[in-house]
């Protein structure tokens, strides 16, 4: 399925999200901003962009697992999600798990969002619920291997 995503640039620095080869799924997004996150520490980094999501979708800001890899980088409110509606700068709250200091640098690639269909939900309340295979059974009431 095909969708427009409209990005405006409110940063000199700032760069369109960026499909790094055919077929991703998702779209790197880039600092403009430098910025040191201490060890156990989290910063909000800014991307320079305001995005106009397509009617129906919503936007997942997911961490880069090279960052994850190898510095312990990544985004602390994974998925992080952008509603439809929203029209503010898109930020990316990182949290350095690591051991040493990680520098975000200008032009960093330093998350990637994904962009997905959105369910119409109608709540409906009841009195009980039909049964199940699984029932209330979770927290690894499926074992480990």
């Amino acid at each position: 399925m095909d969708y427009n995503l409209k990005v405006k640039l409110t940063h000199k620095d700032a760069a369109l999200p960026y499909q790094a080869n055919p077929g991703d799924a998702g779209l790197d997004l880039f600092s403009v901003e430098e910025k040191l996150i201490k060890p156990g520490e989290a910063e909000l980094i800014s991307t320079g962009i305001i995005i106009e999501l397509p009617e129906g979708t919503e936007a997942q800001v997911r961490p880069r697992s090279g960052l994850a890899l190898k510095h312990s980088v990544t985004v602390l409110n994974s998925p992080g999600t952008i509603d439809e509606g929203y029209r503010g700068e898109i930020n990316v709250i990182l949290i350095n798990h690591g051991k040493k200091e990680f520098k975000v640098e200008k032009q960093m690639r330093i998350a990637q969002m994904v962009i997905a269909p959105v369910a119409t939900v109608h709540i409906t309340q009841v009195e009980e619920l039909s049964d199940s295979e699984r029932g209330a059974g979770g927290f690894g009431s499926s074992g480990i291997k």
